[in-house]
């Protein structure tokens, strides 16, 4: 009911729906952000909000807009301190109050405007030679062009002086004087915890609103499932049936082309695709997190959980197109290790890219870092050069490269413990073994392993966004 009576407050109920988009690029106007962003301080309820500049880089029509929200929320008997830059006649007489300083930071007034400035008005044309103002004319500009440096000295005063000496100065400081003196009983601000709600809490929120983006956001999600759905069908095709046939050794490793293509196509666009999704979230968490609405911790939980499910489907939608149309072998423990495998190894591969960005300034460096891993991973994998093939010096890398594992698991639980002969006599488990040195003993490691991967690139973009603040001021 509170953030209904926000929305109403700052006129949003027509925007419910909108995603916020890039400045400049899509989604809300400079106007809406604005009044976004008031609203979502409006949420946490504050007695008093400060506002810097909120009408600048707006036409007369959008600032009309936002003050007229700012207006709505004084209503409301919240206090606003706000900076205003040349405001119009109807902006500036929306203030009940004005704090002016001159050049140095020196107050020169702090008082109320009145009706149509008079308040203002009458104070400064009570200063001898201070020339009036005209009817009809902007008491904002009016006002700067009577206390300039110039003005001063062409009368011989001081402003600052004026002001001190001032009625209206001696009524301020018996104010503060009565006000900084705390009320009988009363007792000092505490709080228990740094934020307002439980880690939990904080957790939910933080999934419920990626949720949100996630289901708002088609040009991410959709065009990923249409991706995977179309390279399943190419690959579908190009390999049509090749997975019941075991009579030559290139029989397997057609069958093994198609599970290091798909690992590779699908895994490098998740990664690449995720990158700016984050970049762009990641910025606002650093707002929000200085204003103090939640921790790290929740946010990368968030961002992290809310892949899962998306994941999963993909896996799904690719394993099943797949796994029918190139003909492996139709036993439901082998088309759940299938699905198992593709599924983690695309989360290993999202997950990176989320690290990448976690780790870098911005998504354009780390798809630049990330392209180097994949040439190197594509590299070691174990289909180009098989692992005992690789110099010795060099095999080592095998075993730390995702992409490696995620291929000894999905030729191992396919091929590994097949007895059939192939023709030159040779069973097909042994010329696995014996080439790959892929053993079906080791899928529970092998398992372990590629899940351990998700795992680790998952905490590394937790930790990189507790540890790390890329933010330029």
């Amino acid at each position: 009911m509170f953030i209904e009576e926000v929305m109403e407050l700052v006129e949003l109920k027509p925007l419910r729906d909108a995603l916020v988009g890039l400045p400049g690029v899509n989604g809300l106007s400079t106007e809406q952000r604005k009044r976004l962003t008031i609203a979502v301080e409006l949420v946490a309820n504050p007695s008093i909000i400060f506002m810097d500049e909120p009408t600048s880089g707006l036409d007369a029509r959008a600032a009309a807009i936002v003050m007229r929200t700012v207006r709505n929320t004084v209503d409301t008997g919240r206090t606003v301190v706000c900076t205003i830059h040349q405001p119009s006649i109807d902006i500036f007489e929306a203030f009940d109050e004005l704090f002016l300083m001159k050049r140095g930071g020196e107050e020169i007034y702090a008082g109320p405007l009145g009706h149509h400035s008079s308040e203002l008005i009458k104070y400064y044309e009570g200063i001898h030679g201070v020339s009036k103002i005209k009817d009809g004319y902007n008491p904002a500009t009016w006002m700067l062009e009577v206390t300039t440096i110039g003005q001063e000295q062409m009368l011989g005063v001081d402003f600052g002086d004026v002001y001190k000496k001032s009625e209206l100065y001696q009524r301020n400081k018996a104010l503060i004087k009565e006000l900084r003196q705390p009320a009988p009983g009363s007792s000092d601000l505490f709080f228990p915890t740094q934020y307002s709600q439980t880690w939990i809490t904080q957790c939910v929120a933080c999934l419920w609103k990626q949720n949100l983006s996630y289901w708002r956001n088609p040009p991410y999600n959709a065009v990923r499932f249409l991706f995977t759905t179309v390279i399943a069908l190419l690959f579908g095709t190009i390999f049509w049936d090749l997975g019941g046939k075991m009579s030559q050794s290139q029989d397997l490793f057609n069958a093994m082309g198609s599970m290091y293509a798909a690992v590779l196509f699908i895994g490098v666009m998740n990664c690449t695709s995720v990158q700016p999704v984050v970049a762009v979230e990641r910025t606002v968490f650093y707002r929000e997190r200085a204003a103090g609405m939640y921790s790290a911790f929740p946010y990368a939980f968030g961002q992290v959980v809310i892949e899962l499910p998306y994941t999963l489907v993909q896996a799904t939608v690719y394993g099943v197109i797949v796994y029918s149309m190139i003909g492996f072998e139709w036993t439901a423990p082998k088309f759940f290790w299938y699905l198992f495998f593709m599924y983690f190894t695309l989360l290993y591969f999202t997950f990176y890219g989320m690290m990448a960005v976690g780790l870098t300034p911005n998504y354009h460096i780390a798809s630049i870092v990330s392209s180097a891993f994949y040439a190197i991973w594509n590299l070691f994998s174990g289909f180009i050069i098989p692992r005992p093939k690789v110099p010795i010096w060099w095999r080592w890398y095998c075993w730390v490269c995702p992409v490696a594992w995620t291929l000894y698991g999905l030729v191992v639980f396919q091929f590994g413990d097949v007895v059939t002969p192939m023709d030159d006599g040779t069973l097909v488990k042994d010329f696995i073994e014996a080439y790959f040195d892929f053993k079906h003993s080791w899928l529970g490691y092998v398992a372990t392993v590629v899940v351990a991967f998700a795992v680790l690139f998952a905490f590394l973009f937790g930790f990189a966004i507790m540890k790390l603040n890329f933010q330029k001021r």
